[in-house]
């Protein structure tokens, strides 16, 4: 792996990639809105992710593309928030495909993220990439659009994966932090009843997911990022008041959730939606995860 191409590389997770890649040696260009510079070793080449520009020409000869770009989901599923949460997903994928078939040498890898919130709630079965149902709703359809924008765009010389990550877990950024800090305020007890599923990854096999969807050619379509034991809300907030010696949470029933959410400007499905997800891909291709159990993660994180 020679050169790292990554759209949408200023969130937690995409400077955690930009640093891994760094770090072995690569040459790393992050697609910013902002104006092209030079950062700790990255580039950074401006793009509006609509409309093809100079910055296409960094893909030529790159052996990775990581397409990350997609407006947050945590806000309130108003008409606007929509039109932007889907607008930014397709036109940002659509346009990287126009550009990955106009250089000569294309990326030997293009990875579009997509989300394990494609699956439905499932308290009854865990979902594979093989044998998952695919739900309904908002953000179920932003999924399947996002995918289908992807899949669309023909790349004879561009190996496509499609990344249907969980929630990933980490050290600065990502989901953890605020439920550390309701743990720690006494309001660590279960949200809901407790008994819909966490799916989830730690930030390091994540990243380690990547690698090795890069040196096995036989991947392609789309696959689960989650850790193979996911667990339920309840177990979730027990552990985490077990690591942090908080010795009780009170429970946050799904009427408080749903004031709470509206105070806040976000919907309750990212905490109340069942995603009971594993990772079939990858390991029926031997990938052996770091941080399988989840609480190995969280004493690894906190």
């Amino acid at each position: 792996m020679k050169k790292v191409i990554i759209a949408g590389g200023s969130g937690f997770i995409g400077k955690k990639l930009s640093q891994h890649y760094i770090a072995k040696g690569c040459e790393v260009v992050v697609l910013t809105r902002k104006k092209p510079h030079e950062e700790s070793g990255i580039r950074f080449a401006q793009w509006d992710a609509k409309t093809l520009g100079p910055w296409s020409n960094e893909l030529e000869g790159a052996s990775l593309l990581i397409n990350m770009v997609g407006r947050s989901v945590d806000c309130r599923y108003n008409r606007e928030n929509k039109k932007q949460i889907y607008e930014s997903r397709i036109d940002s994928t659509r346009i990287l495909g126009k550009a990955v078939n106009n250089v000569l040498n294309p990326p030997l890898l293009w990875l579009n993220s997509s989300s394990a919130t494609i699956y439905r709630h499932a308290e009854d079965r865990q979902m594979d990439e093989a044998t998952g149902d695919i739900g309904t709703g908002f953000s179920v359809d932003v999924c399947k659009k996002w995918e289908e924008a992807f899949f669309d765009c023909e790349t004879t010389k561009t190996r496509k994966v499609a990344l249907r990550s969980s929630i990933v877990l980490g050290k600065n950024g990502g989901a953890l932090k605020p439920l550390i800090n309701l743990s720690k305020l006494g309001f660590g007890g279960y949200q809901g009843n407790g008994k819909q599923y966490f799916s989830w990854v730690h930030e390091d096999d994540l990243i380690a997911a990547i690698d090795f969807v890069f040196s096995h050619q036989e991947i392609q379509g789309v696959i689960n990022i989650a850790s193979p034991y996911p667990q339920t809300n309840k177990e979730l907030m027990h552990l985490l008041r077990k690591i942090l010696k908080v010795p009780f949470g009170i429970p946050m029933p799904k009427f408080l959730l749903e004031f709470g959410a509206f105070i806040i400007n976000t919907e309750t499905e990212l905490i109340l939606k069942s995603r009971n997800v594993i990772p079939g891909v990858l390991l029926d291709n031997g990938f052996v995860f770091k941080y399988p159990r989840l609480e190995q993660a969280l004493e690894d994180l906190i």
